[in-house]
């Protein structure tokens, strides 16, 4: 998983509220496995409506995406965060989001920002013509007209994301500690490590 620091860029100012996975990523997109192309079917039905935010120039390779109220309810699905990535979004900015949903976009390298209602309408006034910063080290939000907004997030999520590591990468990093205890079981019951055969009568 690739290390997110400091986010800093166009934000596309969506604002939607109850934005679900469907609509994230539309379910007839889901009978493939793999993650390159889904981007192309990210926000399908907005993005089909004229003068929706996507289509604007200034915003097509807007890292940020700053959205309403309760984003990525609906059915759980790994692809809205695959299809988000795709398209190249590394970080969301909303007043709340789906547990499942932050869980796999934290799981997928992308920062789920959770600020107050007028936090999120001042980012998404500015952000029609400026860009936003997102410092995941200092947990705070800013713009060049000195906002300055905090948010709060889980310690180890946040190590995670600064360093890179996926559930793979945990793993890797205890790759040690593993190999001694496989060391200890192996000489202490090594029957764990043998198939029970049963006599033949």
């Amino acid at each position: 998983m690739r290390a997110v620091s400091t986010i800093e860029g166009r934000a596309i100012p969506l604002g939607l509220k109850n934005v679900d996975t469907d609509v994230i990523i539309p379910a007839h997109w889901l009978k493939t496995v793999s993650r390159e192309g889904l981007g192309q079917g990210a926000f399908e039905t907005i993005r089909a409506a004229p003068g929706n935010p996507f289509d604007v120039e200034d915003f097509a390779q807007a890292p940020i995406l700053i959205a309403g109220d309760n984003f990525g309810c609906g059915s759980s699905r790994e692809h809205a965060a695959w299809a988000m990535l795709d398209m190249g979004l590394d970080a969301v900015i909303a007043p709340s989001f789906s547990d499942i949903f932050a869980g796999n976009a934290f799981k997928n390298g992308i920062l789920a920002v959770e600020l107050p209602q007028d936090q999120v309408d001042r980012l998404l006034d500015v952000a029609q013509d400026h860009p936003i910063t997102i410092d995941l080290e200092n947990q705070v939000v800013t713009t060049e007209f000195q906002d300055r907004f905090t948010f709060e997030i889980d310690p180890f999520r946040k190590r995670c994301l600064l360093e890179g590591l996926d559930e793979i990468g945990l793993t890797l990093g205890s790759a040690d500690e593993i190999t001694r205890h496989e060391q200890m079981r192996e000489g202490a019951m090594p029957w764990l490590d043998k198939p029970h055969r049963r006599d033949a009568a």
